[in-house]
């Protein structure tokens, strides 16, 4: 079989995927192609993506630097990766330098509200800067994670020990959330490199964090550069890139369910394990025996802000409809009035709601503005899987439910398999729904506590919904500390042993 360079692509030729599909090249993308350009195609999809050379070598060179990094940081103790950890977080205490970095953010604020895109998770702030500081901490403080013992096997004449070492280099792709760096740092905890690519929205600000933070923090503890590094680049096609590059050992995504499918569909094809964080949003559900003001309070407390925690669904049993409606309704009431922009209710089915809230219209804060919306909007319930991105104005989808298998039901049907709460004081019931579930993360009151640091103690690298089956090994919660693999190590004390 012959094999030649691809160099251009002609309008209209079919593209084979997926066994037995096609897709046919466009106009734009026959225009667009160049020599020394690659194309990947989708075998789930039939996406053609284009990868230009420039994004290419940008994103080889940075894994260049991390293998370079890898091999070298084996070498090295751990009391320099403690040493990075601590001058990082000071430098993000150091006003001076979040200065600089909160004057680049702001750029990338103003740059993306004209744009009409979210900033809820770009803005950094003094709570950004404490937990970003507070997850640095951690992993000073943790103890190294380079050859943990796990398991220790003693045979007549010899010994086998099960040993945790490093994985290798981790790509790392995600939205616009400055505060992810702190996060992804704790690779090198565990002795693994790190090449990040950030959205575009929050590129400015990461280049700013790298420049007076990050990277003065590895020369002074004595780490090479290319521990954690950053592709400089503002164009998907670099994470794309990233991820079909098969020196990579672990492909971690964050950001919209639809582009972290891409991105996992992009590594698995590569043969690149993927951890994917990508579809969020939390149901709860009240059972018969719900508490009424315990319900109230896991609805509204898990509507703070909007996070991939944070409650999207909510399922009411029948028998209790009457009078846990209207309990819902003021507690997302008064989640909207603590934001000071209202709510938005989307119903599925019939729900016993107060009159006024069908003939009520409010104003809606969206990412390019506000809207003036009905309060309440009906739903399909093919619906339900649908994760409502809002700004200000807390967003949340309502069905009654006939009882709890039903509930159930409709949580492994339509949701993303990710976070459930049952309020409910029996603890067979519980049981039952925790059985009945496919989800990682279950709980008995607000959805907000499925975060790493929050809930474990250690910065996340992201969670991981069960939507595209269960994960082989771990949990779903991936930290710094989790990503290894084992190695097995023998000492032979009896010369003459022989099977």
């Amino acid at each position: 079989m012959t094999s030649l360079p691809l160099e251009t692509l002609i309008t209209g030729t079919l593209i084979p995927y997926g066994g037995n599909r096609a897709v046919a090249v466009s106009d734009a993308l026959a225009a667009a192609f160049q020599p020394g350009d690659h194309l990947l195609v989708v075998q789930e999809s039939g996406a053609l993506l284009r990868i230009p050379a420039a994004q290419k070598a940008l994103a080889a060179a940075a894994v260049d630097r991390a293998v370079a990094a890898f091999a070298a940081l084996g070498t090295m103790p751990d009391a320099a990766i403690t040493a990075f950890f601590a001058g990082f977080a000071a430098r993000l205490g150091d006003d001076g330098v979040w200065h600089a970095i909160a004057d680049a953010n702001a750029r990338d604020v103003d740059a993306a509200r004209s744009a009409g895109r979210s900033t809820t998770r770009l803005a950094v702030s003094a709570k950004m800067r404490a937990d970003m500081i507070a997850g640095l901490q951690v992993w000073r403080a943790a103890e190294g994670g380079r050859e943990r013992v796990l398991a220790r096997i003693a045979h007549a004449g010899w010994t086998i020990e099960q040993v945790t070492a490093p994985l290798g280099v981790v790509g790392f792709v995600f939205e616009g959330r400055p505060n992810v760096f702190a996060d992804a740092a704790g690779v090198l905890r565990s002795g693994n490199t790190a090449v990040l690519r950030i959205g575009s929205d929050a590129l400015g600000t990461a280049q700013a964090i790298v420049r007076h933070a990050l990277a003065p923090a590895l020369a002074e503890a004595g780490l090479p550069a290319g521990a954690l590094g950053l592709i400089e680049s503002a164009e998907r096609a670099a994470g794309w890139a990233l991820f079909s590059d098969r020196r990579v050992a672990l492909a971690v995504a964050r950001g919209s369910g639809a582009a972290v499918a891409q991105l996992g569909s992009v590594a698995r094809q590569a043969g690149v394990a993927v951890s994917l964080h990508g579809t969020g949003g939390a149901w709860i559900v009240a059972d018969v025996g719900a508490d009424a003001a315990r319900f109230g309070a896991a609805v509204r407390h898990s509507l703070d802000r909007k996070v991939c925690n944070t409650l999207n669904v909510c399922c009411i049993v029948r028998a209790r409809a009457d009078e846990l409606v209207g309990v819902f309704c003021d507690s997302l009431a008064a989640a909207g009035a603590a934001r000071g922009h209202g709510c938005k209710l989307h119903v599925v089915g019939d729900a016993p709601l107060p009159a006024a809230w069908r003939e009520r219209r409010v104003r809606v804060r969206r990412a390019d503005g506000d809207h003036e919306e009905a309060l309440v909007d009906t739903l399909a319930e093919d619906q339900l899987g649908r994760e409502w991105e809002w700004e200000e104005t807390p967003e949340v989808s309502l069905v009654i439910v006939e009882d709890l298998d039903h509930a159930a039901a409709l949580f492994n049907r339509y949701s993303p398999q990710f976070c459930a709460s049952l309020i409910s004081d029996d603890g067979a019931v519980q049981r039952r729904f925790f059985a009945g579930v496919n989800a990682p993360f279950v709980g008995d009151g607000f959805t907000r506590w499925v975060d790493g640091q929050y809930a474990l103690g250690q910065p996340e690298l992201g969670l991981s919904n069960w939507e595209n089956g269960r994960l082989l090994a771990r949990g779903a919660v991936l930290t710094g500390e989790g990503v290894f693999t084992v190695r097995c190590r023998v000492v032979q004390g009896d010369v003459e042993l022989r099977r």
